[in-house]
């Protein structure tokens, strides 16, 4: 094996391992949107009924993105989470400083909760399917597991080569990533068309706003990667087998 196709085939092993690892800790971790709302917001007296039903086992679309953007909530492609001050006090609020203990509250989507439909109107059953927004999150919860399972089914197959001490099979590597960097780059854009179209049905309070956190980013990167891997793979695979049939052709002339 030529040392350029060597090092392409080692360069793109460790892009394909770093855009894994970087998918797998996007998928398991709950920093794909971000809500920032004031302090006084959490350090005001508290609404039980809110936190019950954000934390409750039937909650709709509205109740727990009314909790998300008062409680500076976070949410993943799994789990909804709320900032709450640590210590209730339910009769008599105390005196309010510069610091308080808070303490982190999430609550994950169930898989009913992750292929139940949207409505137009969030929260009212009555207002019709929203089929765009349907299909958005069913997509944005299931290209992520796709794609990572087409890095680890191609990943075998990259190992297969190198067994056989051949870069050929490597072929089907880089088809393998480059479908999972366009399921990936898919995932990503459902994710942002959703919030979007969220925050067009429910408008965020004053003083509220919402940005895109780490775990989002990392899904994000891991996407051009899995795209730099798929080339490098298919670039050496080819270029070594047209290689190998020109010497090959030679030897017989």
């Amino acid at each position: 094996m030529d040392n350029r196709f060597a090092t392409a085939f080692v360069i793109a092993c460790v892009l394909s391992l770093i855009s894994t690892v970087y998918m797998a800790a996007s998928i398991g971790t709950d920093f794909w949107y971000e809500y920032r709302s004031p302090v006084q917001e959490n350090s005001s007296d508290l609404n039980k009924s809110t936190w019950d039903d954000f934390l409750g086992d039937e909650a709709d679309e509205k109740t727990y993105n009314d909790a998300l953007f008062r409680y500076n909530g976070t949410m993943g492609l799994w789990r909804r989470c709320i900032t709450i001050p640590q210590n209730t006090h339910w009769y008599t609020p105390p005196e309010r400083t510069e610091s308080f203990d808070v303490v982190t509250k999430c609550m994950s989507f169930t898989l009913n909760e992750q292929f139940m439909e949207k409505y137009v109107d969030p929260g009212n059953h009555n207002s019709g399917i929203d089929l765009l927004r349907t299909y958005l999150w069913r997509c944005q919860f299931l290209l992520p597991f796709v794609s990572l399972g087409l890095m680890c089914f191609g990943a075998l197959i990259g190992l297969c080569a190198c067994i056989c001490r051949s870069l050929y099979p490597t072929i089907a590597t880089g088809i393998l990533h480059l479908l999972a960097g366009l399921c990936t780059l898919g995932s990503v854009s459902c994710y942002v068309a959703g919030i979007e179209l969220l925050h067009q049905k429910l408008v965020l309070p004053e003083n509220v706003s919402g940005e895109f956190g780490w775990s989002f980013c990392l899904a994000c990167i891991s996407a051009p990667l899995q795209f730099m891997a798929s080339a490098l793979f298919i670039w050496a695979a080819h270029t070594n087998r047209k290689e190998y049939t020109l010497m090959k052709a030679y030897r017989v002339a």
